[in-house]
């Protein structure tokens, strides 16, 4: 398989998509349903009723939530519609000030079953300092919400959204085909718990470019049954990296396959492209992934495999993962580690990683020392210049 593979299918649909969504002809103003523009009055009903206006509409049609700060409690906005839809934010969406507002739904703004639909512009801010706080202290919390969220959604655009003090997850796609999310910002402090930043599960035909994710988990989080993914031109840090996984959460799992990550820069994150799996069974895999044209800039762990994921010590000390790694390509990954051992790939003790390739990887120790590499049962080949020297069992 090579990259093009991946590519040229799903930028074709893509770009067709694109040139037929943007003649909305019907526009629904928020205002004029009763919402207002204070931050204070609670607008979720308004923001309903020009929803349910738009998606009944014969024709294509667009939400308009103009400028100002509009206060929405927990909303979900369903599908499917009539015609095409653009959910056009010029304002400021913020959530209620109490964190406790949204008890234990697990979503903020979810737009389910929705299909040919653009989310185009806006800030969206949780507010979640209560939150975060409450996560903090060991008290009891709700579960957290995540900001935006598509579920089952088919043909979805999102642009210059920015994110901004997510409870747990910025955004998130759940059972999507075709989506297209390009130059969003996803802002939370670097010591947030949890706040992951783009995590894709269940999904197929996914592009993220152009973007930047500055948060306290993972830049971009990869989950099961993750297919034909790409993701280019994104600037992550602070956070965890690029991550796939955790997988092997259960036995039966989707694998993850055709993921590309190009074009990037990494700067003070705590991983650059991680691969992890619970030590424990599994039938899930993670097949032909291509990280390339990377840079790490004091980056702590830049390449890294972890099978071994047990954070809780419990239920998984002494088992092996069940995740079978393959055809995991790392090309052109240049830049600073923060630790020493700039690459550590430890695989299964009962699955080895095959198919892995390291090709011009240049990563040195930002304190003069060389870097060093450490691998297990992990087999490969080694093409190029190789620094730290190559680990893998050929």
């Amino acid at each position: 398989m090579t990259k093009s593979n991946i590519t040229l299918p799903l930028l074709f649909t893509l770009l067709t998509f694109i040139d037929v969504s943007t003649g909305a002809a019907n526009v629904f103003n928020v205002v004029s349903f009763g919402a207002k523009p204070d931050g204070v009055k609670d607008s979720t009903g308004a923001f309903l009723k020009a929803w349910e206006a738009a998606c009944g509409s014969a024709a294509a049609a667009t939400v308009m939530v103009p400028s100002g700060t509009f206060m929405v409690k927990g909303i979900t906005f369903g599908g499917p519609c009539k015609s095409r839809l653009k959910f056009q934010v010029a304002g400021t969406v913020v959530a209620p000030p109490d964190y406790r507002a949204f008890g234990n739904s697990g979503y903020w703004i979810l737009f389910n079953k929705v299909s040919k639909i653009s989310l185009i512009g806006g800030t969206f801010d949780a507010r979640a300092n209560g939150f975060w706080a409450c996560r903090k202290s060991g008290q009891s919390c709700p579960p957290g919400v995540r900001s935006i969220t598509f579920n089952s959604g088919k043909d979805v655009i999102i642009s210059g959204v920015k994110s901004m003090n997510s409870q747990i997850t910025h955004m998130t796609l759940n059972g999507c085909t075709n989506v297209a999310v390009r130059y969003v910002k996803l802002v939370a402090p670097g010591n947030s718990p949890n706040t992951d930043g783009f995590h894709v599960q269940l999904s197929t035909g996914v592009t993220f470019t152009g973007s930047t994710v500055q948060t306290g988990d993972d830049c971009v989080a990869i989950g099961a049954g993750t297919r034909n993914f790409l993701i280019s031109k994104l600037a992550c840090g602070p956070g965890h990296g690029v991550s796939i996984g955790s997988l092997a959460k259960e036995l039966n799992e989707d694998g993850v396959e055709n993921v590309t990550l190009s074009s990037s820069v990494f700067t003070g994150t705590q991983n650059g492209v991680r691969i992890k799996s619970w030590a424990r069974p599994s039938n899930g895999f993670v097949k032909n992934v291509f990280f390339q044209d990377l840079i790490m800039k004091n980056v702590q762990n830049p390449i890294i495999i972890d099978q071994n994921y047990c954070p809780s010590h419990q239920g998984c000390p002494t088992e092996h993962s069940g995740v079978k790694i393959s055809q995991v390509t790392y090309k052109n990954i240049q830049g600073t580690s923060a630790t020493q051992q700039a690459m550590k790939l430890v695989c299964s003790q009962s699955n080895p990683c095959t198919g892995i390739t390291l090709q011009d990887i240049k990563l040195t120790y930002k304190k003069g020392a060389p870097a060093t590499s450490y691998c297990f049962n992990a087999i490969g080949t080694s093409l190029g210049v190789t620094q730290p020297t190559s680990c893998l069992n050929r």
